[in-house]
């Protein structure tokens, strides 16, 4: 395989629909760009895994840009910082596409930006402690940015028992349509390189591998090039076009052979993931002191003009950005944010853009399938598909049948939401969600 490397069984090959079919542009040719700055920002308090943080402001104060208006209320939680100046004009409470209600913060745009188009001095971090380093990361509120939004200065706290050998930079952005990754790795790589630094910093892990996807040739010779100018001991590994390979456990298989237990995490195998965004990120963290306000989002879809790649300010309403992309081409039929595999339907375009948003994808009526649901015909093509050797049909016919113990000891929990089977079911039964109601019920047993 000329040294190209993948996990082992199952997976996908969805069409990736990153680069340009006929006359409409798609979004893997589009540089980043800034999107406009919100006349009205929706900040919600919950924008991570872990505890919701707890709301510092209240209606009628003034804020400024940067400002924390949400502390993180324990260890598993991460702060909320204002991505614009204004005033607090209400609270209020919000669901979030997962179906998450949250507290939020509506804050209208008044003001001066104390940091936007403003020169600031770069700060040094060599001698900084890796404490120190990660303290920055947890005041600036960063968490994962591949689509988990796991808090990251958890995941960079190792204890002394916990030996860890190797941090693996996921660049695979496997999702159809998503390219924000793919123009940060082009746009950004010194940026990424330094924030690598800096993890390892903290974490005092020493080996380096950086997946990208073979598709990316441009991000794979582009940061090789750079690596040996920096003379950095960093590993480019290119990866075979396979979805979820993205998916960090999918990820250490294919790059360190390494397999994740049942219920476990990376840490147990020695092995810190962290995506491209994420360390990004840190960089701007560390040296600029930058909260996370934003991030850049890829806008792409059928159902849209412009596909383009933004960096969109926190607390934006989604309809704010499909408009700047030149707004719907024909009459919309489906909205989801992240990729089409694993994101989220959405009815109300005036959610806001949170942390965890990679992607708005917007789909024409002709584009948006609607599950048909027809009886199982027990093909077996969704257990070839698992790329997590489960059995999707049986774990189906148990949660159908209510019997979720069963479910359960057939590994129900160990199911990433992958989408990888029912993409390949004829009968287009809604596996997945079927299999979030079967861990929601069962967690209430």
């Amino acid at each position: 395989m000329n040294g190209i490397k993948t996990f082992p069984k199952g997976g996908v090959h969805p069409h990736g629909n990153k680069k340009a079919i006929s006359s409409q542009k798609i979004s893997s040719s589009q540089p980043i760009k800034n999107a406009h700055v919100p006349s009205m920002a929706v900040i919600a308090m919950s924008q991570h895994i872990g505890k919701q943080a707890e709301c510092t402001v209240a209606v009628g104060d003034e804020i400024k840009e940067g400002m924390l208006v949400g502390k993180a209320s324990g260890f598993v939680s991460a702060n909320i910082h204002s991505p614009i100046p204004g005033i607090v004009k209400s609270i209020t409470e919000i669901y979030l596409p997962h179906g998450v209600k949250t507290k939020a913060i509506v804050l209208e745009f008044q003001g001066e930006f104390e940091r936007s188009g403003k020169a600031f001095e770069k700060k040094t971090w060599i001698g900084m402690s890796p404490e120190e380093l990660n303290g920055f990361v947890a005041d600036m509120g960063i968490v994962g940015l591949g689509g988990a939004t796991f808090p990251t200065h958890v995941k960079y706290t190792i204890k002394p028992e916990q030996k860890i050998d190797s941090l693996v930079i996921n660049g695979v952005e496997c999702e159809p349509f998503l390219t924000a990754d793919h123009r940060l790795m082009l746009e950004k790589p010194d940026e990424i390189l330094e924030g690598i630094e800096i993890v390892k910093a903290i974490t005092g892990i020493r080996n380096v591998y950086i997946g990208i996807e073979e598709n990316k040739t441009d991000a794979i010779s582009h940061l090789k090039h750079k690596i040996q100018e920096k003379k950095l001991d960093y590993t480019v590994v290119s990866l075979k076009v396979k979805y979820p390979q993205g998916d960090e456990k999918m990820l250490l298989k294919a790059i360190l052979g390494r397999e994740v237990p049942s219920g476990g995490l990376p840490i147990d195998v020695g092995a810190i993931v962290s995506n491209v965004g994420t360390v990004f990120a840190v960089y701007e963290a560390i040296v600029w002191r930058k909260p996370l306000t934003e991030r850049v989002i890829t806008i792409s879809g059928s159902g849209v003009k412009y596909p383009s790649n933004l960096k969109v300010r926190i607390g934006t309403k989604i309809s704010e950005i499909i408009e700047e992309c030149g707004g719907y081409r024909g009459k919309p039929g489906k909205i989801v944010l992240g990729g089409p595999m694993m994101g989220f339907a959405i009815a109300d375009p005036d959610m806001p853009v949170t942390k965890g948003v990679s992607g708005i994808l917007v789909f024409n009526e002709k584009d948006s399938f609607k599950f048909q649901n027809d009886p199982c015909i027990r093909c077996g093509r969704c257990i070839r598909a698992c790329p997590w050797n489960l059995m999707p049909t049986l774990m189906y016919k148990e949660i159908e049948n209510q019997d979720y113990t069963g479910a359960l000891a057939m590994g129900l929990m160990d199911c990433k939401e992958c989408g990888s089977c029912a993409f390949v079911c004829p009968s287009c039964i809604p596996l997945v969600q079927i299999f979030k109601y079967g861990k929601l019920l069962s967690s209430k047993k």
